[in-house]
């Protein structure tokens, strides 16, 4: 239960990064793939962060056995 809930905290944060990133930065000619549209931009940042905490996760499962 406890690595679910660090999964969905890493994918509503990397969500809300990827929102950010659109706000503040985004693309204001429309032509970014990415970043033109702002829910494109969050589903990439939760891909992102979900894909972070996996690899962060086992690299700190193999560093301490935990």
């Amino acid at each position: 239960m406890k690595s679910v809930i660090y999964i969905l905290v890493s994918i509503v944060l990397g969500g809300a990064l990827g929102y950010l990133y659109w706000f503040n930065i985004g693309c204001s000619s429309g032509s970014c793939a990415i970043t033109s549209v702002w829910w494109r931009s969050t589903l990439y940042g939760m891909l992102f962060g979900f894909l972070l905490r996996d690899v962060v996760g086992s690299w700190i499962f193999k560093l301490t056995g935990w």
